[in-house]
């Protein structure tokens, strides 16, 4: 299971994901160009001294995530068919949230090979991205039996 963000631009939530990863033991990637200069010290307040434990790849754009990963990408999106909790997920798989202003674009959708959503109350938009991940990671590695022992 990994983690994948997409051109985040904002560092704290990129901080709270990569605290998230550091404690559950899964890797982050961080496909480029982000809204800010990237760097451990613009994610440092979020990420405490998580930031040096948290395994990490940055990638310059989505053609070289792409080239990198081949995984079954799972979408965070508000446009999902399928609940969350009602996806089937694989231990390989990777959860990738777009970016916190805008979401992901159409070519990032068209990527996706499962594309979820978290049930909200009605008239809601959406979570912060960080807390989405939060959950749907969650849900994953408990259905894939991947949370540290």
């Amino acid at each position: 299971m990994r983690l994948a963000l997409y051109q985040p631009d904002q560092p704290g939530n990129v901080g709270a994901m990569m605290r998230l990863g550091a404690c559950l033991g899964v890797p982050i990637d961080i496909i480029e160009p982000c809204g800010f200069p990237f760097s451990l010290h613009a994610v440092k307040r979020s990420a405490l001294d998580y930031g040096d434990r948290a395994d990490i790849t940055a990638h310059n754009d989505w053609a070289a995530f792409r080239t990198t990963r081949s995984e079954r990408l799972v979408l965070l999106t508000t446009r999902g068919s399928v609940a969350h909790t009602a996806a089937e997920y694989r231990p390989d798989d990777i959860l990738l949230v777009g970016q916190e202003s805008v979401g992901a674009p159409e070519h990032v959708h068209a990527a996706a090979g499962l594309r979820v959503r978290i049930p909200l109350a009605p008239g809601l938009r959406s979570l912060n991205v960080a807390i989405a991940a939060a959950m749907v990671l969650g849900e994953a590695l408990r259905q894939t039996e991947g949370y540290p022992e």
